[in-house]
C-alpha cells in the first residue's frame, strides 16, 4: 500500500464547497477516497463535485439543528468525517445579539458534536474511524470582534480532548487542526486592505498568509494509516502565528 492511500474510504466534509474545506476535498479524493462534499447551495456544491472528483454531495444548513439527522440520513456512514462548516460574525462585544451567538453555537459547536454521535457509532462497529474538527487560531488569540466565534472554537477543542481518549481504544482518532491566516473566500475582502494585511502579515513568523492546500496535506496525514498513533491533538497550521 502507498503513503497515505485513502482507497476504500468513504468521507465527509462539511463546508466543502470552498476554501479549506474544498482543498481538502481534492486532497483526499486524489489520494483514493470517496468523498461527499457539503454545503447550503446546490449551485455551489455542484461545481465543488465538479473541481474536486467528489463522488457526491449533501445539502445541509447546519444552523438548524434538525439538519444534522437529515444529514446523516442522506449519506449514511462515513470512515472520515472533517467538520469545517462554520459560522463567522464579527462586530463589537457590545453589539452581539443573542441570534448572533446561538447561529455561532449552533453551527460551530452543537452541530459538530451531533454529527460526531452520529457518525461515530458507525466508526465504532467497523473499529477504524478519523474525525477531524477545523478550530481556529482565534482559540489562543481571539479576535477582540470574533469572542463568540473564538469561544466556540475553544469549547470545540476541549469536545477534542474528551472524546479522543473516548474513542482511541475503539480505533478512532480524534485530531483538530486550526488554520491561521488563509487566503480564502473569507478572508478576501480583509487582507485586500493593504494596510491591515502588512499588520496581519507583520504577525506571521513566516511572512504570509497560508494556502488552503496548506491545511489539505495536514488533514491528509491526520486522515490517512500514518496518522493511526495521532489523537487528541491541535494541529496548528498558522506559519507560526500562535508563537
Amino acid at each position: 500500500m502507498k503513503p497515505f492511500d485513502l482507497s476504500g474510504k468513504r468521507a465527509l466534509i462539511t463546508g466543502s464547497t470552498q476554501g479549506i474545506g474544498k482543498a481538502a476535498a481534492a486532497c483526499l479524493v486524489q489520494n483514493g477516497a470517496q468523498v461527499i462534499v457539503h454545503g447550503r447551495s446546490r449551485d455551489k456544491c455542484l461545481c465543488a463535485v465538479r473541481d474536486t472528483g467528489a463522488a457526491g454531495f449533501a445539502l445541509a444548513d447546519l444552523s438548524r439543528e434538525e439538519s444534522c439527522g437529515n444529514l446523516y440520513q442522506e449519506t449514511g456512514p462515513v470512515d472520515i468525517l472533517i467538520l469545517n462548516a462554520s459560522v463567522q460574525i464579527q462586530k463589537p462585544w457590545e453589539e452581539i445579539t443573542g441570534e448572533d451567538c446561538d447561529i455561532q453555537l449552533q453551527t460551530n459547536f452543537k452541530s459538530s458534536f451531533r454529527l460526531i454521535q452520529l457518525y461515530a457509532a458507525d466508526m465504532e462497529r467497523k473499529g477504524w474511524g478519523r474525525i477531524i474538527t477545523v478550530g481556529s487560531v482565534q482559540q489562543t488569540r481571539p479576535h477582540k470582534e470574533m469572542p463568540i466565534y473564538a469561544a466556540t472554537k475553544e469549547a470545540q477543542m476541549s469536545l477534542v480532548k474528551n472524546l479522543a481518549k473516548q474513542l482511541a481504544p475503539k480505533g478512532i482518532t480524534v485530531n483538530n487542526l486550526s488554520p491561521g491566516v488563509m487566503d480564502t473566500p473569507r478572508n478576501e475582502r480583509a487582507l485586500s486592505d493593504p494596510i491591515y494585511s502588512r499588520q496581519v502579515l507583520e504577525g506571521i513568523p513566516c511572512g504570509f498568509a497560508g494556502s488552503p492546500e496548506d491545511c489539505a496535506s495536514a488533514f491528509l496525514l491526520l486522515c490517512s494509516r500514518e496518522g493511526r498513533y495521532i489523537t487528541g491533538i491541535d494541529l496548528v497550521v498558522d506559519g507560526g502565528m500562535h508563537l
